[in-house]
């Protein structure tokens, strides 16, 4: 009886730790990482008797949960994935709304620009006109500022999202460390018993942790994890978590890098691409990729705009007959630290129409400036392209280096960031609205005796420098045609006429050169102008070429400033720059526009790769309540049935007692 009895509460334990399991499904149907459980029974080991083995019930083996870890790892691969795309398109679509807004963008700001050019053409003596474009001008300058200032505030959003996100790594490491601790005590009696709710519990935290960098993790032999993150730096190994930190960087204070903070409390850095997943990742690719490279290309579209300008502004002479000033103000290439090098753009604006000839090589890359103790090397951080500098000077992409005063010691770096600020700081340099040099310098006369119909066109000044440095101008120059030559009179001495190619001696054949032909006229201090002859002059003939007087109603200067809105300016291939202002802008624009795309087609791409890998460990692990609803009513039986053996072994055992009395 007492072996009946014995099987009958086998079972009843059996059934009531199915029921146990079961109900502890249920309730946890809903619990964020939780796998469902299920109690894995053998039969005892059976009596043998003469007519053969007798079983002696059921024995309940261990608690185990439905888990497999290729799914898992599928769900976690996808996840950081996913979460790594969300953090990168969330950043990006700010800027491409910014940028691409119709009101809000510069593309309006610069077409009202230089339509306040073309109003000062059309009206070179209008004060009003002049005003305006003034006005124009300062507005298009705050439209930098307030892009920059929008794309400024974007960054310290990142910056503090980084130091947010370190924070929270090192929170959920320090969590995994602990629920390390708890599993080693909890399995401590043999790794056939798990400790399910605290291995979903870390499984949890790993799926989290895994959404803010990604990781990889090692199960080790005491049942603790090993977590590893980048190339394999370990964050948790047992119950100790190492720490990470996001600190300045030595290059550029205002960009925080994350750190690995050794056991000796040494920060050591981690580059920026040793992450691959993660909202971590998705932020410093973001930084790195689109936010770092707008607001340089912005800055780039401000430099090229000023610099051509100015210099063409002050080819020309204001309603006072004074030279054209600076029109805007601009600032100089960033250096960090700021005595490692003297560096400049390599273009002039001194009034030489020479001397932005290198603007088209200035890119919207930072570099470094590497010193090894004996040799200074450039490098453009986007192309890794390169140069050893000259330490007296040199040039290198648009940008000239002096290195002659430079601090930096054997194995230092330093940062240069060309145009990251130029969009900050650019400004209007003219506030009075007479200086604006509308008019050319030179004006050409043709006296009425002269016999031939010649006339001279097309006056265009290349440098203003030398001659037109005093006022009043003292010089002025008659070019007499005779026998098929030009010669130059009435002039101070050093002044030359040549040929447009340069050479000399100048000569002009009615004939053949009636369509006109380019000639060049070059004084002291390097100033020099150009002009075109037409027509059949005759012998004799003079040309006076004169300063321009005051208040003079003349516009070619402005229109040779308004021409800069279609003048190729930016992106020198080799054969010469290939982009305007306005197409500069509207590559920026697409290139944030393709690259918002691609990311939130890559986070949908991941979202559903993550769903479906969710999809597919859930009908593995999740918790089915109208299954778990069917196992109760079963287990109830079960219960109920193995009571009923204990009962019916009781009676027997009354019986047989009843009998004996």
């Amino acid at each position: 009886m007492s072996s009946l009895l014995n099987i009958g509460l086998s079972g009843v334990n059996a059934a009531q730790g199915q029921l146990v399991t079961t109900s502890h499904n249920i309730t946890n149907a809903d619990t964020s990482g939780y796998h469902r459980q299920r109690l894995i029974q053998s039969a005892q080991s059976a009596r043998f008797s003469g007519a053969g083995f007798f079983g002696n019930g059921v024995r309940m083996v261990t608690v185990t949960r439905a888990y497999d870890q290729f799914l898992e790892n599928q769900v976690l691969s996808a996840g950081t994935n996913k979460s790594a795309y969300s953090a990168y398109a969330a950043q990006v679509s700010q800027i491409d709304r910014l940028l691409a807004d119709a009101t809000a963008g510069l593309s309006p700001a610069m077409d009202a620009f230089f339509a306040g050019v073309q109003e000062v053409a059309a009206n070179p003596t209008s004060t009003a006109a002049r005003q305006a474009l003034l006005s124009s001008a300062q507005a298009l300058t705050e439209r930098f500022h307030s892009l920059d200032t929008y794309l400024n505030e974007i960054r310290d959003g990142v910056e503090y999202d980084i130091r947010s996100t370190v924070d929270q790594i090192n929170m959920y490491a320090k969590s995994i460390a602990e629920l390390n601790q708890r599993i080693i005590v909890a399995q401590a009696a043999g790794a056939t018993h798990p400790a399910n709710d605290l291995l979903d519990q870390r499984g949890q935290l790993i799926s989290e942790l895994n959404d803010l960098v990604g990781v990889s993790t090692s199960v080790q032999e005491d049942g603790s994890l090993s977590v590893y993150i980048g190339s394999g730096q370990t964050l948790v190994q047992g119950n100790t978590a190492s720490k990470l930190a996001a600190v300045q960087g030595t290059a550029d204070p205002q960009r925080y890098s994350v750190a690995l903070i050794a056991p000796n409390g040494t920060e050591i850095a981690l580059p920026e691409r040793l992450f691959t997943g993660g909202a971590l990742s998705g932020l410093l690719e973001f930084r790195r990729e689109s936010l770092d490279t707008t607001q340089n290309r912005l800055g780039m579209i401000a430099v090229s705009l000023a610099a051509a300008f100015n210099n063409q502004h002050k080819l020309g002479v204001d309603l006072d007959g004074a030279l054209g000033l600076d029109f805007f103000n601009l600032s100089q290439p960033r250096v960090i630290p700021g005595d490692a090098a003297a560096v400049s753009f390599d273009f002039d604006t001194d009034a030489a129409a020479n001397d932005i000839a290198n603007l088209g090589e200035l890119t919207d890359s930072d570099y470094e400036l590497h010193y090894d103790g004996t040799n200074y090397t450039v490098v453009n951080l986007a192309t890794r392209a390169s140069k050893t500098l000259n330490p007296s000077g040199d040039t290198f992409e648009g940008l000239r280096f002096d290195l002659s005063t430079s601090t930096l010691a054997a194995g230092q770096t330093a940062l240069i960031q060309p145009t990251r600020t130029a969009a900050r700081d650019i400004a209007v340099a003219v506030a009075d609205p007479r200086q604006v040099a509308a008019a050319c310098p030179v004006i050409g006369d043709v006296p009425p005796g002269n016999a031939g119909n010649g006339k001279v066109s097309d006056i265009a000044m290349e440098n203003v420098s030398g001659a037109l440095a005093t006022t009043p101008y003292p010089w002025n120059a008659a070019v007499t045609f005779s026998g098929g030559s030009l010669s130059l009179s009435s002039t101070p001495a050093g002044f030359t006429l040549a040929n447009g190619d340069g050479s000399t001696p100048a000569t002009y054949d009615p004939a053949s050169d009636a369509a006109g032909k380019a000639f060049v006229v070059t004084g002291p201090g390097g100033f020099e102008f150009r002009f075109t002859l037409s027509g059949a002059p005759q012998n004799g003939d003079v040309f006076n070429l004169v300063p321009a007087e005051a208040g003079v109603a003349d516009s070619r200067n402005a229109n040779l400033l308004g021409a800069l809105q279609t003048t190729k300016l930016l992106f020198n291939g080799g054969a010469g720059p290939t982009a305007t202002l306005g197409m500069a802008y509207s590559q920026l624009v697409n290139k944030v526009g393709n690259k918002t795309h691609e990311v939130q087609t890559g986070e949908q791409t991941q979202t559903a790769l993550y769903n479906q890998a969710v999809e597919a460990r859930d009908s593995l692990s999740a918790v089915n309540l109208d299954e778990e609803a069917a196992n109760l009513i079963r287990y109830q039986q079960v219960y109920q049935a193995s009571g009923r053996v204990m009962s019916i072994a009781q009676r027997l055992f009354d019986e047989i007692i009843s009998i004996a009395r």
